[in-house]
C-alpha cells in the first residue's frame, strides 16, 4: 500500500484493519516500510499515521466546504441546471393533460428522459395544489 489513508476513512476503520490484520497474523507494508502491528513500536506508528490520514480527510473536507460556501456567495454555484425551460416544461404539461400523448413519446418529443417528464408533471400537480 503507498498511504494510510487508502486504507481506512477515519481512525476507528484503521484500528479495526488492523485488529483484523493482528488476528491473521499479517504484516502491514506502507510505503515500502513493513510495519508489524502486533509490535508496540508498529502500532504506535500505525495510530500516528492513520490520526495523520484522518486529519488530511477532515482538512479537504472543510476546504471543499469553505471553497463551495465561497462559491455560493458569489452566486457561481448553481448546482445542475434543468433540462427544460420554464416555458418547455409549461408546454409539457399542457400536451399531457391534452391526453395525446404518453409518457414515453413526452420524452421523446423533449429529448428528455422519462423521470424529467415525471419530475414536470409531478411539480405541475404540486404548484396547482398550492394555489387551491
Amino acid at each position: 500500500m503507498t498511504k494510510l489513508d487508502r486504507l481506512a476513512r477515519s481512525l476507528r476503520d484503521a484500528k479495526d484493519i488492523v485488529d483484523e490484520l493482528t488476528r491473521r497474523e499479517v504484516k502491514l507494508s506502507i510505503g515500502g516500510s513493513v510495519h508489524d502491528p502486533t509490535d508496540p513500536v508498529g502500532r504506535l506508528l500505525f495510530n500516528v499515521l492513520a490520526m495523520v490520514a484522518e486529519f488530511e480527510a477532515d482538512l479537504i473536507r472543510a476546504r471543499t466546504r469553505e471553497g463551495m460556501a465561497v462559491a455560493k456567495a458569489k452566486g457561481r454555484l448553481r448546482g445542475k441546471q434543468p433540462k427544460l425551460s420554464k416555458k418547455q416544461e409549461t408546454h409539457l404539461v399542457s400536451v399531457h393533460r391534452a391526453g395525446t400523448h404518453t409518457t414515453v413519446e413526452l420524452a421523446e418529443l423533449f429529448s428528455v428522459a422519462r423521470s424529467t417528464v415525471y419530475r414536470a408533471i409531478k411539480r405541475a400537480i404540486k404548484r396547482a395544489g398550492d394555489t387551491t
